[in-house]
């Protein structure tokens, strides 16, 4: 199997079975973002305790890639100080734009580095992680 069919596969496992999706019933910072150019849409919610997140959920809409995105990006940044999950995001920033970035407790991500071939497609993947900065940023 080559590396482009297993990330593929990692990508709609991601979109058909995601992780994390759904609402949190407690208190959570809660960003809602957009992608007009496409209609991409998430709502992701952060349980925050002394600057860690302790649980993250998102819902919306969108395609395969964004959605893949939400989902990983839920799962890689749990448990994570701001600090590491603000490090996480610019290490997803670099991979979008080409450069090497390596994600050893979560390799999944590492999947999603092709996109950085369809400019188009660069929007759709950072849409969850571009919340997630927004989110940090109100808790600091």
């Amino acid at each position: 199997m080559q590396l482009d069919d297993l990330y593929r596969r990692v990508i709609m496992d991601h979109y058909k079975n995601p992780r994390n999706r759904g609402t949190m019933d407690n208190e959570a910072v809660t960003i809602n973002l957009n992608n007009p150019t496409c209609g991409d849409r998430i709502q992701l919610q952060l349980q925050v305790e002394e600057g860690v997140v302790k649980d993250a959920r998102f819902t919306g809409e969108g395609c395969s890639i964004s959605m893949s995105s939400a989902s990983m990006m839920t799962e890689a940044v749990k448990g994570k100080t701001f600090g590491e999950a603000q490090a996480m995001a610019e290490k997803f920033s670099a991979l979008m734009k080409g450069e090497p970035a390596e994600f050893e407790e979560y390799e999944e991500i590492e999947a999603l580095s092709g996109v950085n071939k369809f400019p188009a497609r660069i929007k759709c993947a950072t849409l969850a992680w571009n919340a997630l900065r927004k989110g940090i940023e109100q808790q600091q």
